[in-house]
């Protein structure tokens, strides 16, 4: 009778071309998979919680899979970190019920995007560097008023295949740091590409570009033409899922 088995993942996104698989590109995802192969002796399919974008990291990531092997959890958790590249890591393995989902049960995820004042080869790969200063508390009146279930087609890209661009952001909080800024988005779900997206707008805003009163109304229009570039994926780290037991 198969098992099925929930990991809990960081990894450092530079290197990967996103998490799912890709038939010419190396990806979280596919390295994973490679690993558990090795391991059962035949190919497994993982499951993840969400889809990060090419040279984005996780902290939390979740996936799941199924096996008929005897394997305790934390066996698997030991193997698959034996074989992992350094910048990919099983933080915690367990046996979960069979209607659980790695995606589909989620009731929430968390991403942070991070912004550094100072260009040093330490912070390149986790933050994108701006110079600032930027108006912090514009930025924060900006986003209020998407807090809450709307439909964000303006923050969505237009290769995002889905049924409706309607999703529900339940907090959202930017933090000051020593040295630059942190936004932290919590959603039931999200549009490809729309915490980058998000994030850009808000810059403008705190760099004095636009009003805050901007972004409520590309809110309104869903154009997502009028929104412009989104800002780059090495600033943004998916923090946690969580689950209904959560």
């Amino acid at each position: 009778m198969a098992r099925k088995i929930k990991l809990t993942l960081e990894y450092d996104g530079t290197a990967y071309a996103g998490w799912q698989v890709q038939a010419e590109a190396p990806t979280v995802q596919g390295v994973i998979e490679e690993a558990l192969a090795a391991i059962l002796k035949e190919p497994t399919r993982l499951h993840g919680a969400g889809r990060t974008d090419a040279g984005v990291h996780a902290a939390g990531q979740v996936a799941h899979f199924e096996t008929t092997s005897e394997m305790a959890p934390e066996a698997f958790e030991r193997a698959l970190n034996s074989l992992l590249p350094d910048d990919i890591r099983v933080t915690a393995a367990e046996e979960v019920p069979a209607e659980f989902h790695a995606r589909y049960s989620a009731r929430s995820r968390t991403y942070r995007y991070a912004i550094t004042f100072t260009d040093s080869v330490f912070t390149r790969r986790h933050a994108y560097y701006l110079p600032g200063p930027l108006e912090a508390e514009a930025m924060r009146a900006a986003a209020a008023p998407l807090v809450g279930e709307h439909d964000f087609a303006a923050f969505g890209n237009a290769s995002d295949d889905v049924d409706t661009t309607v999703r529900e952001i339940t907090a959202f909080r930017l933090e000051e740091t020593l040295d630059g800024l942190e936004f932290y988005i919590t959603a039931n779900a999200f549009l490809y590409k729309m915490v980058r997206n998000i994030v850009a707008a808000l810059l403008r805003v705190g760099s004095g570009e636009v009003a805050p009163e901007e972004v409520e109304r590309l809110l309104a229009a869903k154009d997502r033409a009028a929104l412009g570039p989104p800002v780059p994926a090495r600033g943004l780290t998916l923090l946690r899922i969580e689950y209904g037991g959560d």
